[in-house]
């Protein structure tokens, strides 16, 4: 295989780890990303002179392709995995709440976490044990659970809106990027059995202690040159095909292709003959987040994160180690399904930020805001809704040496990191696997 090209459109970490997988097999490998920057929906910035994520991303213990790629490139210590689920959970007016795994066995280990989750009823956590033994029951490959939408379902199940937006929603919306209303109740169901139900561990969340353009870009990049693999930013690929790319004009050659664009990106660049519904594409449209980075004179918060209910902060995140602060507090606050928030002037989420703080934290009220910035995602995510599953294609094409990476593919994963490396993996193999079809042809 020694010598065969292999061009990755796109500089996320679907398109990052795809063209690890190939230069580890021996391909020659050319990345293009559009971008200035390497990272996908994963990058870093500078804000008022401190480097801060474009928004908070986290991965659990089950996301084993991804700490498998960290793995690859060296920088596991540079994140921080818990040893044990924990979930605290705030309210305004000093409510409290925690999800925790206990050493008991899967899936009695949340048992005591529900039973005491204070934030309901007694009776609304009997019932939503018994949902959780429902759902993990469901056979989340039947496609018919593609078309019912999760808040639908919990609903049937007699789960009050009181209880979808206090405890369901907590991990449905910060997964799928959608609340539970409009989500797919294969993926939810996807989300809640893979993360929460098969294996006591798996749901232990981790995250990265330095902002994540040092966790992926910058040491994927030092990768694939050591490799020999050229990186070429600024590249804005025009046309695709399985013989090669158009870049700008100029025609780059190429013996497999993987197309790693976002899905609407894709759908514009792939040609009718590759077989794709581009028009299904199209249509797994786009959810946004909106992350708000906010620098205190001191500390508030005392955990390394927390979940919020009946607030507008969703969850909120330390993130003051990453950004190297020697004072104060940096935080930051990754809001999902963010329709309503998008577009909204700095200083009215500011204010918004301020009073949903101190609900929460009334300590919070002495604290001095010394810088407030916000960042929009229009596109973070496709949207998780129900159909959707039904519009992701997988990694093949109908043109034998083309194939196709992203979160939004099938791999049978949310629009996460797992689902992006994931799919990155799935394109390699299969071009790989074309690549030494053709060497064996060649050489008969």
């Amino acid at each position: 295989m020694s010598g065969r090209h292999v061009v990755v459109v796109g500089g996320g970490l679907a398109g990052l780890s795809a063209g690890v997988a190939c230069v580890d097999a021996g391909a020659r490998v050319t990345l293009l990303e559009s971008r200035p920057r390497l990272g996908g929906a994963t990058f870093s910035t500078r804000l008022g002179g401190i480097e801060v994520d474009n928004g908070q991303h986290v991965f659990l213990r089950c996301c084993t392709a991804y700490r498998g790629f960290i793995g690859r490139l060296g920088v596991t210590e540079l994140t921080e995995l818990q040893p044990r689920l924990s979930v605290p959970v705030r309210a305004p007016g000093g409510r409290r709440a925690a999800i925790r795994r206990h050493p008991l066995p899967c899936p009695a280990h949340l048992a005591p976490s529900l039973l005491g989750f204070s934030l309901l009823p007694f009776s609304a956590r009997l019932r939503a044990g018994l949902t959780t033994r429902r759902l993990g029951a469901l056979d989340r490959d039947d496609p018919a659970l593609d078309a019912v939408s999760f808040g639908a379902w919990l609903r049937s199940q007699g789960e009050s809106e009181a209880s979808i937006a206090r405890f369901w929603d907590l991990f449905v919306r910060a997964t799928l990027n959608i609340p539970a209303e409009e989500a797919s109740l294969q993926l939810a169901a996807m989300v809640y059995q893979v993360g929460l139900l098969t294996e006591a561990s798996a749901g232990d969340i981790g995250w990265s202690r330095v902002p994540l353009s040092r966790l992926h870009a910058d040491p994927a990049a030092e990768a694939l040159r050591k490799a020999g693999a050229s990186v070429r930013l600024r590249s804005r690929v025009t046309q695709v095909d399985d013989a090669g790319v158009t870049i700008d004009g100029e025609r780059l050659a190429a013996d497999a292709v993987i197309l790693a664009a976002p899905n609407e990106a894709a759908a514009e660049l792939l040609p009718e003959a590759a077989g794709v519904d581009r028009d299904a594409l199209r249509r797994l449209g786009r959810s946004p987040i909106v992350n708000l980075h906010v620098l205190l004179d001191r500390r508030v918060v005392d955990e390394p994160f927390v979940a919020t209910v009946d607030s507008p902060l969703q969850w909120l995140f330390d993130r003051s180690e990453g950004a190297g602060l020697e004072r104060g507090q940096l935080l930051a606050v990754s809001l999902s399904g963010a329709e309503a928030w998008l577009g909204r002037p700095r200083a009215e989420l500011q204010q918004v930020f301020e009073r949903a703080l101190i609900a929460l934290y009334p300590a919070a009220r002495d604290a001095r805001v010394e810088q407030f910035f916000v960042t929009n995602e229009p596109a973070a995510t496709f949207r998780q809704g129900p159909g959707c599953g039904a519009s992701r294609p997988g990694a093949r094409t109908a043109l034998p040496g083309l194939f196709l990476a992203g979160a939004w593919t099938d791999t049978g994963w949310p629009a996460t990191m797992e689902g992006a490396v994931l799919s990155g993996h799935a394109a390699a193999r299969e071009a790989l696997g074309h690549l030494s079809l053709d060497a064996s042809r060649s050489s008969s």
